[in-house]
């Protein structure tokens, strides 16, 4: 179990300590958004549009995936996308293009993710710790794009957007004891999501909170049915392909639970083995491991792409979205603010 488990998904003497704490964060955030609204500090307005996608928690929640079925809804619509990534929170460091060669130690798993997923129809994906600065470089050195998808920005007001959506996941693992840091997981109060332009669950709705109040809801889900093998990404394959192989399952903490479910769904046999959040993987890790070959979330199997001595496949995120309004309501309000934008018919990409 990993130590944020361990921690915020309780209350104990300390989180009642933490609590005023949690208060002057969720002052703090409120008096920055403040600041910039009444133009004491100059926000940034973008001469393209931006959506914001980022999660209520600490956690992802689901926002990679969500971004990855946003950017193919997008380019359906005759859109040419940039992504901008947070990258590694401990070296953020100044904006900068991601490539399939890059680190994800330096550039961070998702946003090396990100790239390989979108390398053929996207492949504008940058990193860096301000999304602003990150976003207006990004278009200086790309002038083709002509819509920003921000990964982060739910706490960074000076870049101004056109429509952000809120990703929210009220499992016990990631929503926690509904507490703001630093007593709990969430980054903002649940009243976010009154505000917002649109919020996907990821899951179940929550019965014990009452949504009447919220904006226009949306459901997903994340599933993981084809596998590939990092040697062969262009190849996909039903993972019963591995059935008859001495199978193990790796992955971090933070995606076992997820991943463990789709190796059960899909009726595979396989040991499994975790390691810590911040576990960056060798070789070494797998040769003191008995098996005929590895699978892993997609994420984490592409820090080990360059492993000569152990078979190493990937499982992708698939999501699965309620309805098709999702994106009407994204594009109608482009269409609203940016009436030169040329878009095309949306089909139902949702099933």
């Amino acid at each position: 179990m990993k130590l944020t488990e361990l921690y915020w998904h309780r209350i104990t003497p300390l989180h009642l300590l933490l609590w005023p704490l949690s208060l002057l964060f969720s002052f703090f955030m409120a008096l920055r958004k403040l600041v910039y609204w009444l133009d004491f500090f100059p926000s940034v307005r973008l001469p393209v549009p931006v959506v914001v996608i980022d999660s209520i928690t600490s956690d992802d929640a689901g926002k990679t995936p969500l971004t990855l079925w946003l950017v193919d809804n997008l380019l359906a619509s005759g859109l040419r996308p940039g992504i901008v990534v947070r990258g590694n929170l401990d070296n953020p460091g100044q904006p900068e293009a991601v490539s399939t060669a890059s680190d994800p130690i330096s550039a961070g798993d998702k946003a090396v993710l990100l790239i390989n997923r979108l390398q053929q129809k996207c492949p504008v994906v940058w990193v860096g710790g301000d999304p602003a600065t990150t976003a207006s470089a990004l278009l200086k050195a790309n002038p083709e794009c002509n819509i920003i998808i921000s990964t982060h920005g739910l706490q960074y007001p000076r870049l101004e957007r056109d429509f952000e959506i809120t990703v929210v996941d009220f499992s016990d693992t990631s929503f926690g004891n509904g507490l703001l840091l630093p007593a709990g997981p969430l980054r903002a109060s649940l009243k976010i999501l009154q505000k917002v332009d649109a919020a996907v669950i990821n899951g179940a709705h929550p019965d014990r909170h009452d949504m009447s109040r919220w904006t226009k809801t949306y459901t997903m889900k994340l599933s993981g049915q084809m596998i590939y093998k990092l040697t062969d990404p262009g190849n996909r394959h039903p993972a019963s392909v591995l059935k008859d192989k001495k199978l193990l399952g790796v992955s971090r903490y933070g995606n076992m639970p997820w991943f463990f479910e789709q190796i059960q769904r899909t009726g595979l046999l396989a040991g499994m083995h975790a390691f810590n959040e911040e576990h960056r993987y060798v070789e070494d890790d797998f040769l003191k491991l008995e098996n005929d070959v590895v699978l892993m979330p997609e994420e984490e199997a592409l820090q080990c792409k360059d492993f000569k001595q152990v078979s190493v496949w990937a499982l992708p995120a698939e999501i699965w979205i309620s309805s098709n309004e999702l994106q009407s309501l994204l594009l109608s309000r482009l269409k609203e603010k940016y009436p030169d934008v040329e878009l095309t018919a949306v089909t139902d990409q949702s099933a």
